[in-house]
């Protein structure tokens, strides 16, 4: 929050916090809390918040022991340390202790400098706020002092555009009345001035001395000061902003919990595999291993088969625990990070006017971009700039503001000729601009109605002026709204030019006129209306009043009905374009009528009781019988491309509510002019009871009307009460038609209480678009919070101010909108980025991406690492139940390390299933993430079999091979070394081809590591067993010239090419059959690709061979019927290729289609889990 440019300074007192902000009594009573200014040692004793604000986690004693205990909170990585610590036992271990604490030690090192890094900034984000100077009259002399050391009871000193430090109390101001206008877009994104106004006990106190003097515990103080008050202001924690914030929540996804899970049965699996292991070695040993005591004796511990047995299980454990090896964290950081990278890099998300990119503010969340379902969006500065434009307006029955060609017809945006010339208004705003040269006509011909129209705009406000220069104007507006129409007026020669309490000088074409401000009614939002009184020069008194059509038309004066209906027809036109439209009227007033009424309106006014009910019955009397003058329409300006957004995304089945604290009008407008709202849709419930009961009957009578629908146009449900809650969520989401619910605070107050939610949540879910109005940000986070507990959905809150902050925190995934609107939402968002536009880039094409690569990276290494680890399970059977590996240590550390690990991170890095221009043409190509398609407990086993498969031929095949296999020599091939090496070149080249065959988007990165890891492995196995490194360590590497002696057999050689062929070719031909049989939409969509390529080059060689003979039109056959209709709907503008995959994919959405539908009847119950599981 900040205090504009060329405002005045004023003085303001910090204050404590009220009651309603600290723990209350057991008894409910409110605990009252006094201060006094000047006296920092008087308010200590309080122990009030101090001013400083914490967003970091760590600090540096708590990183190490903190950051530990969250990382250990991950089940593999106290699955991993449990595993070294079995490494350090020597009775047990077949493995080096060194093959898990390396892996270990490194992720919990990345993972430990990047949260570093993350709490760096927030640190440095603080101390960046805490050390901002204030000016604090300390000791009766004016002191810069920290933001974190301003106390409670401190009085301080702002200026023009200065940040306020807290929460404060206003006592006087350099303005006269003890004025100030603060801008408060750090806390809800708006840009428009707010007026406060110091009280006259302090207002006053300007002077230094005065204010050294000052307590706020004098008599009339007292009252001031004395009692807790929510308008009273409090510090650091207790601020509204900070409390509003909510807690900084860790946040997971969908596939993290997933991954936990997983873990945790394949920890079950490898517990079931120790076990089978362990009680085959007791039998062996009991039955065949006592044969040999002689010269294979059992350790000195061991004294049983039964022992033997139990000490086999803990070495299996060991061996086997590469079924989830430490690597995949490590991977799974690295590619997030990357994704991270090309959000930020992201050239189409770079706003040149602010200079802004895109910036992923958290690495974890990349993949659940993909998966959103619901997104909550706020409005002001969001969806809109906040910018109010004069568009049009109705005058006395005519239209001013469209511009027609010489034909007469309406011109389009584009053909729009220069702009209306106001050169001759020296006081005119060179900004406001105006296409409609008839409406400057009328008014330099002095059109009465016309003057009378504009007069009221410049007098009818509450718009402040200042004078810098001569000429040279600045209005400060409460509403940008009031600011539109005063510059409108302004520009068309009615220049609202200064005001005093009782006056208002505005100077008409060019003449300079003081009216007397009688009286200002002002507007409320049950008014809905404001109205001044004015005497002109002449004596004359007239009422000027302007408001919404719905309460001012019932006050009209009867004789204006012909009118009225012009204006209706005008008004209609208007809301129609999304525009915001107000009423104008007028009334004269005789002197001796205006006397009694402010007789009455004074009596009124010192009511001690319903004082304000008084004052609208008394402002109602007089506020009647008007005469109509016409109607204003203003575009509040939307930012460019929200309404192509947010068609695509609810082409992509995404859900979008809109929770804005502006009033209902004024949201709904917004609502039609994004395309959220439309005049096809079946109906618009509007919700505004006041009572538990209405809210609950609107509710249960709109929940009605949508199966009433459904069953008039036969789709065969029928409505009744007895439906169970899962059930009737389902029918509702399948209703005929579109709908939409608009409610506002009080009736959502009412809505989300603990047994009226579900009723809620299943008529809002039915909807196709939700709006709440006048709601609180902690609204906004409880309306999130509902969704998320009852509905199996990912979910995205999105918002730009302080107030949205709670929203941001409490959704999955939180965007701020940056910018000029503050800083807020952006420092507690998980991605943020300038413009709404760049939602749907963010989600369509980043977020499916990153979806897609993450479960293309899983399944394959769950794939590659159960072919490596399960044939010990095999080879357990051959050799005693030893716990001897298949392979060499060396190789097994190297594995998941060095051999496979850079082709899977190049595939989760940069692979893609269509390019970005076809992920934002085809939005259907999102709905697999939604339905959670590509990695689930499903895709898993099916990987895990996949795995399993491969590693029974990857053992079974060498080992059937060799059995009578003979080298060049006629030895025996037959040994321990030489089929290790065969089984382990066997299973390299076998994951490097199935990683090619995942791959579908080859770039010189994957070339590049996939044959670079297969080059690297014969590098390291011809190493391993050379001379050079046998002479070294000798005691490490005794099997010198193993390796080439073994691949040096073609027999080796064609069983690593029968094992390839046998493993590879059941995907080939599965894929085969699927990508023929049954597509879905990303094949398609491909194939598409692939065609118009074709087209492409087949019409470049037509051109270079040229064409003979008669022309034949391609229409008859390269079109089909229902495109014309398509076209003239206009539905496909924006998307027009979109219709392309209605029609050649059929067969492929039908099945995503059916799975939505099993999804609603089981998965999307509002009685389902309160947990957010993966669907699987």
């Amino acid at each position: 929050m900040t205090v504009p440019k060329e405002m005045p300074e004023k003085w303001a007192r910090a204050r404590p916090p009220p009651s309603w902000s600290r723990k209350k009594p057991s008894w409910g009573t409110e605990e009252e809390r006094r201060a006094r200014a000047n006296d920092r040692e008087y308010n200590e004793k309080f122990q009030y918040a101090s001013n400083c604000i914490k967003t970091s986690k760590y600090n540096i004693l708590t990183f190490l022991p903190v950051n530990l205990f969250e990382q250990f909170q991950e089940v593999a990585n106290t699955y991993f340390l449990f595993l070294l610590i079995l490494q350090l036992i020597p009775q047990i271990s077949s493995l080096s202790w060194f093959t898990t604490i390396v892996p270990l030690v490194l992720v919990l090192t990345i993972t430990a400098v990047k949260d570093a890094t993350d709490d760096y900034f927030r640190h440095k984000s603080d101390n960046q706020v805490n050390n901002r100077q204030s000016q604090v009259l300390i000791n009766g002399i004016l002191q810069q002092e920290q933001w974190m050391n301003v106390c409670v009871g401190d009085i301080i000193k702002l200026e023009n555009n200065q940040f306020v430090a807290a929460d404060l109390l206003l006592l006087s101001s350099s303005e006269p009345h003890g004025l100030c206008y603060i801008e408060t877009a750090e806390l809800d994104g708006e840009t428009n001035m707010k007026v406060r106004q110091a009280i006259p006990v302090t207002s006053e106190l300007g002077d230094i001395s005065k204010l050294a003097k000052f307590d706020g515990e004098s008599p009339e103080a007292d009252v001031l000061f004395g009692f807790p008050s929510p308008s009273h202001s409090f510090l650091g924690p207790d601020t509204k902003l900070m409390q509003n914030s909510g807690r900084t929540k860790f946040k997971r996804t969908s596939i993290d919990r997933l991954m936990n899970t997983l873990v945790l049965w394949i920890f079950g699996f490898l517990v079931c595999m120790g076990v089978i292991l362990a009680i085959g070695n007791a039998i062996w040993e009991h039955e065949v291993g006592t044969r040999f005591q002689v010269y294979l004796p059992w350790d000195e511990a061991v004294d049983s088969a039964f022992f033997s047995g139990f000490l086999s299980f803990w070495s299996y454990i060991i061996i086997l625990n590469t079924v989830v090896p430490i690597s995949l964290y490590v991977s799974v950081e690295v590619i997030r990070l990357g994704h991270s990278y090309f959000i930020n890099w992201d050239k189409k998300m770079f706003c040149m006017k602010k200079r802004t990119p895109a910036e992923a503010r958290t690495t974890t969340l990349n993949e659940e971009l993909g998966q959103v379902e619901y997104i909550f969006s706020d409005k002001t500065g969001t969806l809109t700039q906040n910018i109010m434009v004069f568009n049009k307006c109705s005058i006395y029955g005519r239209s001013y503001g469209d511009v027609f060609d010489v034909l007469g017809h309406k011109a389009e945006l584009g053909e729009k000729p220069e702009p209306v010339d106001f050169s001759f208004n020296p006081l005119a705003d060179k900004k406001f601009l105006f296409w409609d040269p008839s409406l400057l006509e009328a008014v330099k011909i002095g059109d009465p109605h016309t003057h009378e129209f504009f007069r009221l705009l410049s007098l009818c406000h509450t718009v402040m002026s200042e004078e810098k220069n001569e000429g040279e104007l600045y209005y400060k507006a409460q509403s940008p709204d009031e600011g539109a129409l005063v510059t409108a007026a302004r520009n068309f020669g009615f220049v609202f030019r200064s005001r005093t309490p009782k006056t208002i000088t505005v100077h008409e074409m060019g003449t300079a006129i003081t009216y007397q401000l009688l009286a200002i009614l002002d507007f409320n939002n049950i008014r809905k209306r404001m109205s001044v009184i004015v005497r002109n020069p002449e004596g004359k008194i007239r009422l000027y009043c302007k408001g919404a059509d719905t309460i001012l038309l019932d006050r009209l004066h009867h004789s204006t009905q012909e009118l009225l209906n012009t204006t209706m027809d005008h008004l209609n036109e208007y809301a129609g374009e999304g525009l915001r439209t107000l009423v104008l009227a007028y009334r004269d007033l005789d002197e001796e009528y205006y006397e009694e009424w402010a007789e009455r309106r004074l009596q009124a006014s010192l009511a001690q009781d319903s004082r304000e009910d008084r004052l609208a019955s008394v402002y109602e009397e007089v506020e009647n019988n008007m005469m109509l003058l016409g109607a204003t329409a203003i575009e509040d300006k939307l930012q460019q491309g929200v309404p192509e957004t947010i068609a695509l995304l609810t082409l992509a089945n995404i859900k979008i509510w809109v929770l804005t604290g502006d009033k209902q009008e004024t949201a709904v407008n917004i609502g039609y002019s994004c395309k959220m709202l439309t005049d096809d849709m079946t109906e618009v419930f509007i919700v505004t009871g006041h009572t538990v009961l209405e809210v609950r009957e609107e509710l249960r009578k709109a929940r009605e009307k949508m199966m009433d629908s459904s069953r008039s146009v036969g789709n065969g449900f029928t409505y009744q009460e007895t439906l169970s809650s899962s059930k009737l969520t389902s029918v509702l989401e399948a209703v005929a038609g579109e709908y939409a619910l608009v409610i506002n605070g009080h009736s959502l107050a009412h809505a989300l209480e603990a047994d009226m939610e579900l009723e809620f949540l299943e008529t809002a879910c039915a909807c196709k678009a939700v709006i709440c109005c006048r709601v609180t940000p902690l609204q906004k986070a409880q309306v999130v919070e509902l969704v998320k507990k009852y509905k199996k959905a990912v979910t995205l809150a999105i918002g730009d101010g302080a107030n949205d902050v709670s929203m941001i925190k409490t959704a999955h995934i939180g965007v701020g909108i940056s910018g000029q609107e503050g800083i807020q939402a952006v420092l507690a968002s998980d991605y943020s980025f300038s413009q709404f536009k760049f939602l749907q880039r963010l989600l369509l094409v980043h977020g499916r991406w990153s979806y897609l690569r993450m479960c293309k990276f899983l399944c394959y290494f769950f794939y590659k690492n159960f072919a490596f680890t399960m044939v010990h399970f095999w080879f357990g059977f051959f050799c005693g139940f030893s716990a001897q590996t298949v392979y060499d240590q060396y190789f097994i550390t190297l594995y998941n390390i060095v051999y496979t690990s850079l082709p899977v991170l190049a595939m989760g890095v940069f692979d893609q299933d269509v390019p970005e221009q076809r992920s934002m043409e085809y939005p259907k190509l999102y709905e697999p993430g939604q339905l959670n398609l590509l990695f689930n407990k499903r895709e898993f086993f099916i990987c895990i079999a996949q795995g399993i498969y491969t590693s029974v031929l990857m053992f079974f095949i060498p080992y059937g091979v060799f059995a009578e296999a003979t080298r060049d020599d006629g030895t025996q091939l037959a040994d321990y070394q030489s089929f290790a090496v065969t089984v382990a070149t066997s299973l390299v080249i076998v994951v490097s081809v199935q990683i090619g065959l995942d791959t579908g988007y080859w770039t010189a990165i994957n070339h590049f590591f996939i044959w670079g890891s297969l080059a690297v492995y014969f590098a390291i196995l011809f190493a391993m067993h050379s001379n050079g490194l046998f002479d070294m360590f000798p005691n490490q590497f005794r099997f010198v010239g193993n390796a080439q002696n073994t691949l040096a057999q073609p027999t080796v050689w064609l069983t690593i090419v029968l094992t390839t062929v046998v493993c590879i070719m059941p995907v080939v031909a599965f894929r085969f059959l699927r990508l023929n049989l049954k597509p879905d939409l990303s094949d398609t969509v491909r194939y598409t690709q692939l065609v118009r390529k074709k087209q492409k080059a087949q019409h470049r060689c037509m051109r270079r061979v040229g064409r003979t003979g008669s022309r034949r039109s391609g229409y008859a056959f390269s079109h089909q019927e229902g495109f014309g209709e398509l076209i003239m709907s206009g539905k496909n503008m924006r998307l027009s290729s979109l219709a392309l995959s209605s029609f050649t994919t059929r067969s492929s959405s039908s099945w995503i289609e059916s799975l939505r539908r099993k999804k609603s009847d089981s998965a999307s119950s509002p009685s389902g889990s309160a947990d957010k599981p993966l669907k699987g």
